[in-house]
């Protein structure tokens, strides 16, 4: 949930208003009880313009960039990584 501060408060909490953002929160702010801005994280600010990578975009470059076999890096390295067992025992 976010919060909201009318603009005049805002300008006593900025420095509150910037630690909640950076911890993740949005912060509205208000004029005249309307809704005029809204205060976020610069990371997702990033995402939403689309200015951060997503990560099988990132990794699809680093594939074509970095030729694993050359690294000795088998191409099925990470299916030898998964347990082919059921699981473990859980009593309920």
């Amino acid at each position: 949930m976010s919060k909201t501060y009318s603009v005049a408060k805002a300008r006593a909490k900025l420095a509150d208003i910037v630690d909640q953002a950076e911890a993740g929160s949005d912060v509205e702010l208000t004029r005249r009880g309307k809704k005029v801005a809204v205060v976020m994280s610069a990371a997702r600010y990033a995402r939403l313009c689309g200015r951060q990578v997503g990560f099988m975009t990132a990794y699809k470059a680093f594939r074509e960039k970095h030729n694993l076999s050359e690294a000795g890096v088998d191409h099925e390295w990470a299916r030898k990584l998964r347990q082919k067992d059921v699981g473990r025992p859980v009593k309920l």
